[in-house]
């Protein structure tokens, strides 16, 4: 009974407290090395441009809730450039599908 419990407890561990971003793009030297996730053509377009532009080291994350979108940057990504990428960010891209429900047509 005890064992059961125990195997509970780290699964609601492991799911409340594992990292779980909706998108991840680690930059090193100004070109991206790694990307994961559904990330919109234009926003990794701009990243890259950005990058390239003004080379930095870092991860940045984007994790996605049913009410708003949050950047996470790691320590390596300088203010001035996390600015930009806020900036280019489409908010508009990332908007929750919500049921349309339809009205049954009188014939």
């Amino acid at each position: 009974m005890i064992y059961v419990v125990g195997v509970a407890s780290l699964i609601i561990f492991w799911l409340v407290f594992y990292d779980r971003p909706a998108i991840k793009m680690q930059f090193k030297e100004g070109k991206l090395v790694k990307q994961s996730g559904n990330i919109p053509h234009g926003f990794l377009m701009n990243c890259t441009e950005i990058a390239h532009k003004t080379p930095f080291d870092g991860v940045v994350k984007v994790y996605i809730n049913r009410h708003n979108k949050k950047l996470k940057f790691s320590k390596g990504v300088p203010g001035r450039i996390q600015q930009r990428i806020k900036n280019v960010f489409p908010h508009e891209s990332f908007k929750t599908v919500r049921k349309v429900k339809y009205k049954k047509r009188r014939r």
